[in-house]
């Protein structure tokens, strides 16, 4: 999920200077009252009984408190992009870019963070050493609660009833976590009559030359595979992302891709170097819709639970008959606080059809 850790916020002379500004303000003080929460590295965070302001350590972790409590997120780890805006409740559509912390091209500026003054970090990813790491020395030096909550897509519900728990939201992450599960189930339980050799065989094409993708077992693409689909990108032993030859995507031969970049969408039509591939000939390449969150990863959050309707429906269509508008509809709704008028309904689904926004 996330690719870097944040070598611009961790170098020594950032975390001397937070220390001299934590030293002199008492806002950073241990609150009054306080709760300890275990997250999902097992370390024992002690939060405060009531949190108001969060701060979300990338991408992952802004929807998951934006999806949980929208007025308990301080920032953006980017603005919105104007095609997003219709999409996320008007209330926190200008709410300030504040970089990320984690993942790929960290961009947090110290003094940003701290001025947003939040009584809680969130990151939503990996859990493994070098994140684990990573949180106790912010926390240390910042004397900021950090919770580290597993992005793994399986492991959605439970982290929904972590982080509503922190929040004190408990009621709507508990409806959500059930909502989730249900999905899972309607899933698990249609797909288990499918044999292997119904199911599609895809590739992820990322970036506008496609040859990006995700490998099999990679949180990036774990939903191709919860939705009942082959990855053929598989590397044993080897997991994430990886930059692949033109040759290996013929010799995988998919019959089905899927990209969210719509350069690539565009002009693998009319290239010859794809023209062979199967999905190309039949007509099976798809196009995801990016707002305000990517449907398959962009990043690999609660956006993936639309995802996985679409998906779904892409490769069993006959298994999966109930209308998409209705799908998409209710999960925006839901979801996202937004209650879609037709226009914008009317563009994500045209948007999910290959026609780009």
């Amino acid at each position: 999920m996330r690719r870097s850790t944040a070598k611009s916020f961790l170098s020594a002379q950032a975390f001397q200077l937070a220390g001299a500004a934590l030293a002199a303000s008492a806002f950073f003080s241990s609150p009054a009252t306080a709760d300890e929460i275990v997250d999902s590295a097992g370390r024992i965070v002690t939060v405060p009984s009531h949190v108001d302001r969060v701060f979300a350590a990338g991408p992952p972790a802004s929807i998951l408190i934006y999806v949980l409590a929208p007025d308990r997120l301080t920032g953006w780890p980017r603005a919105l992009r104007p095609e997003e805006r219709d999409y996320v409740a008007a209330p926190y559509r200008d709410l300030p870019e504040l970089g990320r912390l984690t993942g790929r091209g960290d961009t947090v500026n110290l003094e940003v963070m701290l001025s947003a003054k939040p009584d809680l970090i969130v990151d939503f990813g990996s859990v493994r050493d070098t994140y684990v790491s990573l949180a106790d020395r912010v926390q240390a030096q910042t004397n900021i609660p950090y919770l580290l909550v597993d992005g793994r897509f399986d492991a959605t519900p439970q982290a929904l009833r972590l982080v509503g728990g922190a929040l004190g939201v408990g009621d709507r992450a508990e409806a959500l976590a059930a909502y989730v599960e249900d999905t899972f189930r309607e899933l698990d339980t249609t797909l288990a009559v499918v044999p292997e050799s119904e199911r599609p065989r895809v590739y992820l094409a990322r970036g506008p030359d496609g040859l990006e993708t995700g490998l099999e077992g990679s949180i990036n693409t774990e939903i191709i595979e919860r939705a009942g689909g082959i990855n053929v990108a598989v590397d044993p032993g080897r997991q994430g992302i990886s930059r692949v030859s033109l040759e290996q995507v013929l010799a995988w031969n998919p019959d089905t891709i899927v990209t969210w970049d719509p350069i690539f969408y565009e002009a693998v039509w009319s290239d010859p170097s794809w023209a062979s591939v199967e999905a190309v000939r039949r007509g099976r390449v798809y196009l995801s819709p990016t707002a305000p969150f990517g449907w398959i990863d962009r990043p690999p959050s609660l956006n993936r639970v639309m995802g996985l309707k679409w998906l779904s429906r892409i490769f069993f269509p006959d298994r999966f008959p109930d209308d998409l508008a209705d799908q998409t509809r209710a999960f925006y709704k839901r979801v996202y606080h937004v209650d879609l008028d037709e226009d914008a309904l009317n563009r994500l689904l045209a948007w999910s059809r290959g026609r780009k926004p």
